[in-house]
């Protein structure tokens, strides 16, 4: 679907007419007249009834009030259909972009084993919390502690639910702790969150517990594995050394991880709800970064000069 000025005014023309007709509906109950014309507006606005379910709920309890033995059921059926449309015009308004943010996630979810809800970002928390509301709840098998991610690798974990939504700690978060383990030597750490900085660069901070520990600018981390796979599940790819920080005054290696999911544009998400039953290890990683090549100089002395770099013959052109 195409979202264009002439699409939005019919469907503006669409949703006053539908909504009339449901008022009228309930007022004259399930017979005469409006009973006829709400069967043919069904046929010719099915697809537009499904956009006004946010206002079904008070036309019900406004003239749900003395309209008959029949109109519990018919109001329960009625319900059920708006909520089957809804979900179906969600299903064709993906974007281009949400269908490419959908795949990746479905092959991320596949490589690791993880069982997942699929569902979409509707806000991004205020102020200094890096957090995130996403339109899945307790009615979608979701729980707190249930491990979030998108097609490029962990985004956090939920911490609150309600019925139709759930809000989600997101790894960028000041408060967020993530156990990691390094690819491919197996060292254990943790990453902290940023939180809210003025220079927004969203690196993680890494420390690992091995005191003599070498990192280098690469190296890759993913999830470890949590008690009973919470708040993490294991394997979820979280990001790439990109900094090793000086160790002077501290116990740990120190380090600054770019993560591998872009936390400015979070769309499309997953919420693990059974973890895999094998630990995926390093399975699900993107391909290692490859170190730039550096350019080869070599020195030719000749006697009474001074000694001046000359251009390999990959400098050179030759």
């Amino acid at each position: 679907m195409h979202d264009t000025r002439r699409t939005r005014a019919v469907l503006a023309v669409l949703l006053m007419l539908a909504l009339a007709l449901i008022t009228l509906d309930y007022r004259d109950g399930s017979s005469g007249p409006a009973h006829t014309l709400r069967q043919v507006g069904g046929s010719v606005f099915g697809t537009a009834e499904r956009t006004i379910s946010a206002v079904t709920g008070p036309l019900v309890g406004l003239f749900g009030h003395g309209t008959g033995p029949g109109s519990t059921s018919q109001v329960a059926a009625l319900q059920r259909q708006v909520l089957q449309l809804r979900s179906e015009l969600s299903q064709e308004q993906l974007s281009k972009a949400e269908y490419q943010q959908l795949s990746s996630l479905l092959q991320l979810s596949g490589r690791g084993s993880y069982r997942i809800v699929a569902a979409t970002v509707i806000a991004m928390g205020q102020g200094y919390a890096q957090t995130a509301t996403l339109d899945a709840g307790s009615a979608d098998g979701i729980t707190a502690g249930d491990t979030v991610l998108n097609g490029q690798g962990l985004v956090g974990t939920v911490t609150a639910v309600s019925a139709q939504t759930c809000a989600v700690l997101l790894t960028t978060d000041a408060t967020s702790v993530v156990g990691v383990t390094l690819a491919p030597s197996g060292q254990i750490g943790w990453v902290t969150g940023p939180g809210k900085t003025r220079s927004g660069s969203g690196l993680l901070r890494l420390q690992v517990l091995d005191e003599n520990a070498v990192l280098t600018a690469g190296e890759q981390l993913v999830t470890s594995a949590s008690v009973n796979n919470r708040p993490y599940v294991p394997g979820v790819p979280v990001g790439v050394i990109s900094k090793v920080e000086n160790r002077a005054g501290s116990l740990t290696a120190l380090a600054l991880v770019q993560p591998y999911v872009d936390f400015t544009s979070l769309g499309v998400v997953g919420i693990v709800v059974a973890p895999p039953t094998h630990n995926p290890r390093f399975s699900v990683l993107p391909p290692a970064p490859h170190a730039k090549p550096v350019p080869t100089v070599t020195v030719t002395v000749t006697p009474g000069a001074s000694a001046r770099p000359s251009p390999s013959p990959s400098q050179s052109g030759g």
